[in-house]
């Protein structure tokens, strides 16, 4: 495979630190999940912004290539489980909506796009990602 992009962020701290870039473009206070905390964010938020994105621009490409203009939103809900056995899980559902196109057409174009998609390959057999179409 051929290498399109690479990036590193760092954590120090865990949940209750920071995560940043080297070149501190990119810089974050993170906490665990609970009640808002004030200019902090966690894993889970940070993977669903980027989750979404990701799909997003799967599903456009999907769309592009059948000539769809359509304006599509990509919803991210992730949730952290805990279970006895396994400890803790992520799960995710992408709720997604596109102007302007049918349900049934809205409905294969996301599926296309979860083939496609970087972190859906990334997550599958993995985690359980539920697909909704609004």
């Amino acid at each position: 495979m051929k290498k399109i992009y690479s990036t590193t962020i760092i954590n120090t701290g865990g949940r209750e630190g920071e995560v940043f870039s080297p070149d501190k473009s990119f810089s974050y206070q993170v906490t665990s999940p609970g009640p808002h905390q004030e200019n902090k964010t966690n894993p889970e938020q940070l993977f669903a912004a980027a989750y979404s994105s990701c799909f997003n621009s799967a599903l456009e490409l999907v769309m592009a290539k059948q000539k769809i203009t359509s304006k599509s939103t990509v919803k991210a809900t992730v949730s952290l489980f805990s279970d006895e056995q396994t400890g803790f899980q992520v799960g995710v559902v992408l709720s997604v909506k596109i102007d302007d196109v049918d349900r049934e057409t809205a409905e294969e174009l996301v599926k296309a796009a979860h083939e496609v998609c970087p972190y859906s390959k990334a997550t599958r057999g993995n985690i359980s990602v539920e697909l909704e179409v609004e």
